[in-house]
């Protein structure tokens, strides 16, 4: 799907650009274009390497698609952390950027926070 909206993308960007001049919507259309052939490409690529599952065999039962289907945190107060800072950001924009500065711990801080959550050294055990 996404690989023909590139492909439509692609053309009325050209024809876009060809027919109106105007450098502003002929640039959005061709990022359109890029951003939908980045997504293609990785769906594509993400196909290639996962086996097809029990909801792809229409003569599949309920009990061929148990098992683990991986990790989830059960909490976190990472993206908490990272979403305050965030709002901070952007309340800079219409505040003043001085505002950013106190942003920017909260950040930095979600952000390391959230990398390293399950993190508990080379030589610990888990």
């Amino acid at each position: 799907m996404f690989a023909w909206l590139s492909v439509f993308m692609l053309i009325a960007a050209v024809v876009y650009g060809v027919w109106s001049k105007e450098p502003a919507g002929t640039t959005a259309l061709f990022m359109a274009f890029a951003l939908s052939i980045m997504i293609g490409f990785y769906l594509v690529f993400t196909a290639r390497r996962v086996d097809t599952g029990a909801q792809d065999n229409k003569q599949a039962d309920v009990a061929d698609d148990a098992g683990e289907l991986g990790f989830f945190s059960p909490h976190s107060w990472q993206p908490l952390t990272l979403a305050f800072g965030g709002a901070i950001a952007f309340l800079s924009i219409a505040i003043g950027w001085w505002l950013a500065f106190f942003a920017l711990p909260f950040i930095v801080l979600g952000i390391f926070g959230w990398v390293f959550e399950y993190y508990r050294g080379a030589d610990q055990n888990q």
